[in-house]
Protein backbone atom coordinates (compact mmCIF):
# COMPACT_ATOMS: atom_id res chain seq x y z
CA UNK A 1 0.00 0.00 0.00
CA UNK A 2 1.32 3.39 -0.99
CA UNK A 3 2.00 5.76 2.00
CA UNK A 4 0.51 8.68 0.04
CA UNK A 5 -2.84 6.91 -0.35
CA UNK A 6 -3.00 6.34 3.41
CA UNK A 7 -2.19 9.97 4.30
CA UNK A 8 -4.43 11.58 1.63
CA UNK A 9 -7.86 10.58 3.06
CA UNK A 10 -6.74 11.61 6.54
CA UNK A 11 -5.44 14.95 5.29
CA UNK A 12 -8.64 15.73 3.41
CA UNK A 13 -10.82 14.93 6.44
CA UNK A 14 -8.72 17.11 8.73
CA UNK A 15 -8.67 19.92 6.17
CA UNK A 16 -12.44 19.95 5.85
CA UNK A 17 -12.83 19.88 9.63
CA UNK A 18 -10.41 22.78 9.96
CA UNK A 19 -12.23 24.82 7.30
CA UNK A 20 -15.60 24.22 8.96
CA UNK A 21 -14.26 25.32 12.33
CA UNK A 22 -12.83 28.56 10.91
CA UNK A 23 -16.33 30.08 10.47
CA UNK A 24 -17.38 29.73 14.10
CA UNK A 25 -14.89 32.23 15.58
CA UNK A 26 -15.82 34.74 12.88
CA UNK A 27 -19.49 34.74 13.86
CA UNK A 28 -18.56 34.66 17.53
CA UNK A 29 -16.15 37.51 16.99
CA UNK A 30 -18.86 39.58 15.30
CA UNK A 31 -21.25 38.85 18.16
CA UNK A 32 -18.58 39.86 20.67
CA UNK A 33 -18.06 43.15 18.86
CA UNK A 34 -21.79 43.81 18.87
CA UNK A 35 -21.96 43.13 22.61
CA UNK A 36 -19.03 45.46 23.27
CA UNK A 37 -20.39 48.34 21.18
CA UNK A 38 -24.00 48.04 22.40
CA UNK A 39 -23.66 50.20 25.60
CA UNK A 40 -22.10 53.08 23.65
CA UNK A 41 -24.72 52.76 20.91
CA UNK A 42 -27.49 52.80 23.51
CA UNK A 43 -26.08 56.00 24.99
CA UNK A 44 -25.68 57.71 21.61
CA UNK A 45 -29.22 56.75 20.57
CA UNK A 46 -30.54 58.01 23.91
CA UNK A 47 -28.80 61.35 23.32
CA UNK A 48 -30.54 61.75 19.97
CA UNK A 49 -33.97 60.57 21.14
CA UNK A 50 -33.82 62.85 24.18
CA UNK A 51 -33.70 65.92 21.96
CA UNK A 52 -36.44 64.86 19.53
CA UNK A 53 -39.41 65.79 21.73
CA UNK A 54 -40.17 67.33 25.14
CA UNK A 55 -39.07 65.32 28.18
CA UNK A 56 -42.59 64.73 29.48
CA UNK A 57 -43.33 62.41 26.54
CA UNK A 58 -42.31 58.80 26.80
CA UNK A 59 -39.43 58.11 24.40
CA UNK A 60 -37.64 61.29 25.46
CA UNK A 61 -38.29 60.61 29.15
CA UNK A 62 -36.77 57.10 28.98
CA UNK A 63 -33.83 58.42 26.98
CA UNK A 64 -33.25 61.10 29.61
CA UNK A 65 -33.19 58.42 32.32
CA UNK A 66 -30.58 56.44 30.36
CA UNK A 67 -28.39 59.51 29.87
CA UNK A 68 -28.74 60.39 33.57
CA UNK A 69 -27.78 56.85 34.58
CA UNK A 70 -24.62 57.07 32.47
CA UNK A 71 -23.69 60.50 33.79
CA UNK A 72 -24.22 59.71 37.49
CA UNK A 73 -21.63 56.94 37.58
CA UNK A 74 -17.97 57.76 37.33
CA UNK A 75 -16.94 54.50 35.65
CA UNK A 76 -19.45 54.50 32.78
CA UNK A 77 -17.80 57.08 30.52
CA UNK A 78 -14.41 55.42 30.85
CA UNK A 79 -15.51 51.83 30.50
CA UNK A 80 -18.67 51.92 28.38
CA UNK A 81 -17.92 54.92 26.17
CA UNK A 82 -14.13 54.74 25.78
CA UNK A 83 -12.60 51.35 26.69
CA UNK A 84 -15.18 49.06 25.09
CA UNK A 85 -15.41 50.95 21.76
CA UNK A 86 -11.60 51.17 21.74
CA UNK A 87 -11.43 47.39 22.16
CA UNK A 88 -13.86 46.99 19.25
CA UNK A 89 -11.79 49.36 17.12
CA UNK A 90 -8.48 47.59 17.81
CA UNK A 91 -9.85 44.05 17.50
CA UNK A 92 -11.85 44.94 14.38
CA UNK A 93 -8.84 46.50 12.68
CA UNK A 94 -6.72 43.47 13.59
CA UNK A 95 -9.36 41.07 12.26
CA UNK A 96 -9.83 43.01 9.03
CA UNK A 97 -6.09 43.32 8.44
CA UNK A 98 -5.60 39.66 9.29
CA UNK A 99 -8.29 38.55 6.87
CA UNK A 100 -6.86 40.69 4.07
CA UNK A 101 -3.41 39.09 4.44
CA UNK A 102 -4.69 35.65 3.47
CA UNK A 103 -3.06 34.86 0.14
CA UNK A 104 -5.17 32.41 -1.80
CA UNK A 105 -4.27 31.64 -5.38
CA UNK A 106 -7.45 31.18 -7.39
CA UNK A 107 -7.79 29.74 -10.87
CA UNK A 108 -8.18 32.31 -13.63
CA UNK A 109 -11.87 31.50 -14.20
CA UNK A 110 -12.70 31.93 -10.48
CA UNK A 111 -10.97 35.31 -10.16
CA UNK A 112 -13.76 37.11 -11.98
CA UNK A 113 -16.64 35.36 -10.26
CA UNK A 114 -19.29 37.79 -8.93
CA UNK A 115 -19.63 35.70 -5.75
CA UNK A 116 -16.01 36.37 -4.85
CA UNK A 117 -16.26 40.12 -5.38
CA UNK A 118 -18.48 40.65 -2.36
CA UNK A 119 -17.09 40.14 1.11
CA UNK A 120 -18.69 37.65 3.49
CA UNK A 121 -21.48 39.05 5.64
CA UNK A 122 -19.54 38.66 8.88
CA UNK A 123 -16.61 40.60 7.44
CA UNK A 124 -18.93 43.44 6.45
CA UNK A 125 -20.50 43.34 9.91
CA UNK A 126 -17.08 43.52 11.60
CA UNK A 127 -16.14 46.44 9.33
CA UNK A 128 -19.39 48.26 10.21
CA UNK A 129 -18.83 47.73 13.94
CA UNK A 130 -15.25 48.95 13.61
CA UNK A 131 -16.37 52.14 11.84
CA UNK A 132 -19.13 52.63 14.41
CA UNK A 133 -16.64 52.28 17.25
CA UNK A 134 -14.31 54.79 15.59
CA UNK A 135 -17.11 57.31 15.17
CA UNK A 136 -18.24 56.87 18.80
CA UNK A 137 -14.67 57.39 20.00
CA UNK A 138 -14.34 60.56 17.93
CA UNK A 139 -17.62 61.93 19.33
CA UNK A 140 -16.68 61.12 22.94
CA UNK A 141 -13.13 62.46 22.63
CA UNK A 142 -14.29 65.70 20.97
CA UNK A 143 -16.88 66.17 23.70
CA UNK A 144 -14.25 65.50 26.37
CA UNK A 145 -11.82 67.98 24.81
CA UNK A 146 -14.54 70.62 24.48
CA UNK A 147 -15.25 70.50 28.21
Amino acid sequence: MDPVSVVWPLASVLTLYYKARMRIPTRGFAAMELALIFPAALFMIALVVRDLQPLQFEPAHTAERIVTWYSQRMWTPWLLLLAMPFAVLISGCAALLGSSNVAVELPHSARHSPALMSAPLTTLFVAAMTLTAASFLVIVLLHTLAN
